[in-house]
């Protein structure tokens, strides 16, 4: 056997090991590899030792390792045949593989025509006269202008139907003359479009198309391919690049509209001015912009097609539109669960060559797409790769060979094709829709293109690609080489194609006459989505003490048969007199809020790390069988829940999950969405979306969110990284009403705040940003009484009611929010400070300066006002406190009164690292307020309050 292995090459005990099983069970082995067995004989070679010849009519021998080499070749083929394809549309050579060349096996052309097509295998063998014509119907299979990467995919199901799909030409279309001129004419309405805004405005910024034009033309077969599969929406994310042509020609945005942003108009009094970096109330750049169509026609099923907006933040949109995806797949009108229809909205990501590899955002929202509480049935990815990254070679931007490679690692199926082959990019798409349709998993196209100018039309490209660009100058367009095509098949005739260029001119001419003619008239204004609105959100409405009871019952009890924990079922049965003894903890009032906003038909979705039991073992939303692991959440099981509740932990990720909950809040304006940090500082990670979408996508776009944020904060002497949640940076990013900002320090304050935002969703959505405690959760100054929760309501400041009491003898008093307030009202010092009131900023943006104004009103001999914060001067809510409060009080009706703050020093970390100086700080913090004794921390005076601005 040795001389065996050394003559016919390692596979050769492989192979007679299969045919001797062949000759044992023909059923043993694969219907291919009987098909090759079936035709051979036993021959005497090499020292009489028996092996494998085919049966040829002549009867001569053929060497096994001829076999086995021309099989290495076939599977190398289909495996690495996309290192051979053609495509780069500028012609520059593929890398290539010698596993892809007969002669890296040992073979040569003869020796694979006197070989049967049947060593080859698949469908590439059927009908093939030999195995060269089937290894060359392979290689075009796989190292055309149309390329595959699916050895990746981990389900042998899935490889096998993509391999038929390849083989069988299931998604190729030889198109008919109608067809072939209605692609020419869309790729020359792309193409001319881009021609005319650059003859138009030059060097005005649009990030065109160009080089990967048929872009467009595969946008509108994908939402072909959606309506005859009855999707009610597809939902399109995308960075700037093409982004004018898919809003023109996609979806439906009227030339004179786009060529109104262009536009310079003179301002007049009281006429918005339009200009070519925004427009309207606030706006943003014109490529950023999203849209909506409506399509249908005459199908029973209308199909809405909707362009998210996004920031330069290029990838950072991919989470926000899987979230909206999630949310309109999703019924949530009835208890329990929400349920999801996944063929009824299809997400698709276009994405940038540099950004994909790049942005480590794209890695994180890959990651969501199999997972419970974000999958949404498969996404359509396209990487629109102009092979440049602004001025960075790919060899300088990614580590991997293709832009794509970063998706093998989720075993997401890879097309790659080349742009300037049209009828490939087609049955790519067909392909990509179809295999979502069949297995709802994610599949990614690769359209390999250029760019014809630099990374905007404004940039020399040559400075830095001078040899590129000496190519792309000198190469045709998609649409010219697609005419040629046409015209050498007789299909259309130079005349038509000029023809087509020629109208396309015209009407955008037209359309340029037009808004010249009276710009305002396309100016797409529309509302100002209540940016800037100041709104006056009225309680929710009250919710019995019976009705709370039962709520309660119900949440403390489970199926006949669970077995919680026993621990835990001690801990949650405390709930069952807590509500009579007035020792209601944040978890518990957390819980009765979403019971009653679920009875009052509004739906609720909560996702975060470890969110079902929550970071501190406050919340058990979702309990567990001790014995079999059985899950049971009481919440969906309600008996006067009218709406689903949904709660899930999420990845360790904080980017991708919060934009994809700020996308579900978009598209899902009736429900109720929270995402909980699982330390404030966590939303650090996340300060891309929280920035440019939840801050100021109102203002930008006309985007409604009434996203919740639950960020714990406060000091515990637990380090830097989980003492604060950052407020001044919310506070810094708060302006014209664009969301609230809490710090609550009572679980009845939670409750109302809860409830309030739910009842507002309707008539005035807000993103809400929760400072949650983490020692206050159980802290018995914390707890809510029964009576809180069914009169109260939120109070954005709260007084102190003891020194209500005695109004008279007050002098300083300490304005603070959060736990520090608690651990100034629960401190031994308190006693000894009667001349001190406690008042608990419970809102801080909006500021609540009426609120503050009759609290402070009510102290008419108060000398001094003090800031109270735990964090250092110069994090915090005292810079933006400070102002207010010296404005505010040189209104009061009072005396002369001084401002100060106290607060620890300065400082570029939030916190100290040691447990011993973090309580000597805290401990003079307390000391320094409510005695009046600074010691070592801060001081600052703000001055006193200007004599003549004082009111008596």
């Amino acid at each position: 056997m040795d001389n065996l292995q050394t003559f016919y090459g390692p596979n050769a005990g492989y192979v007679l090991d299969l045919y001797e099983r062949y000759r044992t069970d023909p059923s043993s082995v694969d219907e291919n590899t009987r098909a090759i067995f079936a035709r051979w004989k036993p021959v005497v070679v090499e020292e009489e030792v028996e092996g494998l010849a085919p049966a040829r009519a002549e009867g001569a021998p053929l060497a096994v390792e001829k076999v086995v080499a021309a099989v290495a070749l076939a599977h190398a083929i289909r495996e690495r045949g996309h290192l051979a394809a053609q495509l780069d549309p500028l012609g520059r050579p593929p890398q290539g593989d010698p596993a892809l060349l007969p002669e890296s096996h040992g073979l040569s052309e003869e020796d694979l025509a006197h070989l049967p097509a049947s060593v080859v295998g698949g469908h590439a063998a059927e009908g093939a006269r030999n195995a060269l014509e089937a290894i060359q119907r392979l290689r075009a299979m796989y190292s055309g202008t149309i390329s595959y990467e699916f050895d990746q995919v981990k389900s042998p199901h899935e490889r096998l139907w993509l391999r038929d799909a390849v083989g069988l030409q299931l998604f190729q279309r030889r198109l008919s003359p109608q067809a072939s001129r209605q692609l020419l004419q869309r790729l020359t309405q792309v193409e001319v479009f881009e021609r005319f805004l650059h003859q138009t405005y030059p060097g005005q910024k649009r990030f065109s198309i160009e080089g990967c034009d048929v872009l467009v033309p595969m946008l509108d077969e994908l939402i072909r391919c959606a309506l005859e599969s009855e999707t009610r929406e597809v939902i399109i994310g995308m960075a700037h690049r093409g982004r004018l042509n898919v809003l023109a020609h996609v979806l439906g945005k009227s030339y004179q509209a786009i060529l109104a942003e262009f536009a310079h108009t003179r301002h007049e009094e009281g006429v918005p001015l339009t200009d070519t970096f925004g427009f309207g109330w606030s706006g943003d750049v014109k490529y950023h912009l999203g849209a909506e169509h409506l399509l249908g026609g005459e199908r029973s099923v209308a199909l809405k097609v909707i362009l998210a907006p996004n920031p330069s933040h290029l990838e950072f949109v991919n989470p926000v539109v899987e979230g909206m995806t999630r949310a309109a797949q999703e019924r949530r009108d009835r208890p329990g669960a929400p349920r999801q229809e996944l063929d009824g909205t299809l997400p698709v990501l276009i994405h940038g060559d540099a950004a994909f590899p790049g942005e480590g955002v794209v890695a994180e929202t890959l990651n969501l797409w199999h997972l419970q509480g974000y999958s949404v049935g498969g996404t359509i990815h396209i990487i629109l790769n102009n092979q440049l990254g602004f001025t960075t070679e790919p060899q300088e931007s990614r580590s991997t060979l293709f832009a794509s490679d970063l998706a093998k690692g989720f075993s997401i199926p890879i097309i790659h094709v080349n742009a300037d082959d049209p009828e490939a990019a087609l049955t790519a798409i067909r392909l990509a829709h179809a295999y979502r349709d069949e297995f709802h998993k994610d599949i990614l196209i690769e359209l390999v293109g250029y760019r014809r100018w630099g990374h905007n039309e404004g940039d020399e490209p040559a400075f830095t690609q001078p040899q590129l660009y000496e190519l792309i100058r000198a190469h045709p367009t998609v649409r010219e080489l697609y005419a040629r095509r046409l015209q050498e098949q007789g299909v259309v005739t130079a005349q038509e194609c000029e023809q087509m260029v020629e109208e396309a001119f015209a009407t955008l001419r037209r359309a340029k006459q037009e808004v010249d003619e009276d710009p305002r008239r396309f100016e797409q204004l529309g509302g100002n989505g209540q940016n800037g609105l100041a709104v006056e959100l009225e309680p929710a409405p009250p919710v019995s003490a019976e009705q709370l009871r039962q709520f309660n019952r119900e949440l403390l009890r489970w199926p006949q048969g669970f077995t919680v924990h026993q621990r835990l079922a001690r801990v949650l049965q405390r709930r069952a007199d807590a509500l009579e003894h007035g020792s209601i903890d944040w978890g518990h009032a957390e819980a009765l809020a979403f019971a009653s906003i679920l009875a009052d038909g509004i739906p609720i979705r909560l996702s975060g790390q470890d969110s079902e039991r929550g970071t501190f073992s406050q919340r058990h939303a979702v309990l567990h069988d001790s014995r079999t692991g059985e899950r049971y959440v009481p919440l969906q099981h309600l008996s006067q829940a009218r709406a689903s509740f949904a709660i899930y932990n999420s990845p360790l990720t904080e980017t991708a999950v919060l934009g994809f909950e700020y996308g579900y809040s978009v598209q899902a304006p009736e429900a109720l969405v929270l995402w909980e940090a699982q330390y404030g500082d966590f939303a650090n990670v996340a300060q891309v979306i929280i920035d440019q979408f939840i801050a100021s996508g109102r203002a930008k776009w006309r985007q409604q969110s009434s996203v919740v944020l639950l960020l714990p904060h406060g000091y515990e002497g637990q380090g830097p990284d989980h003492s604060s949640a950052r407020l001044e940076r919310f506070l810094q990013l708060s302006a014209n009403y664009n969301w609230r900002v809490t710090n609550c320090s009572t679980a009845a304050q939670y409750y109302h705040l809860l409830r309030q935002q739910a009842h507002s969703l309707q008539h005035h959505p807000l993103p809400l940003v929760v400072l949650t405690p983490k020692s206050l959760l159980r802290h018995p100054l914390a707890a809510a009484t029964l009576e809180e929760l069914t009169r109260g309501c939120f109070q954005p400041v709260l007084d102190d009611a003891e020194a209500q009491q005695r109004a008279d003898a007050i002098r300083r008093v300490l304005l603070c929010s959060g736990k520090i307030a608690i651990d100034l009202l629960a401190s031994e010092q308190r006693m000894q400070a009667g001349e001190v009131a406690v008042v608990r900023l419970e809102q801080l943006y909006p500021f609540p300066e009426e609120e503050l104004r009759q609290v402070l009103s009510g102290y008419p001999a108060v000398q001094e006002v003090v800031w109270v914060q735990e964090e250092p001067l110069n994090m915090g809510a005292w810079s933006y406190m400070g102002p207010r409060l010296h404005t505010l009080l040189a209104s009061l009706p009072v005396s002369q009164v001084t401002l100060r703050v106290l607060a620890r020093p300065e400082s570029a970390s939030p916190a100290t690292g040691f447990m011993d100086r973090y309580e000597a700080e805290q401990r003079t913090l307390i000391e320094g307020a409510l005695l009046g004794e600074a010691g070592l921390v801060v001081e600052k005076r703000f001055g006193e309050t200007p004599a003549g601005k004082r009111r008596r």
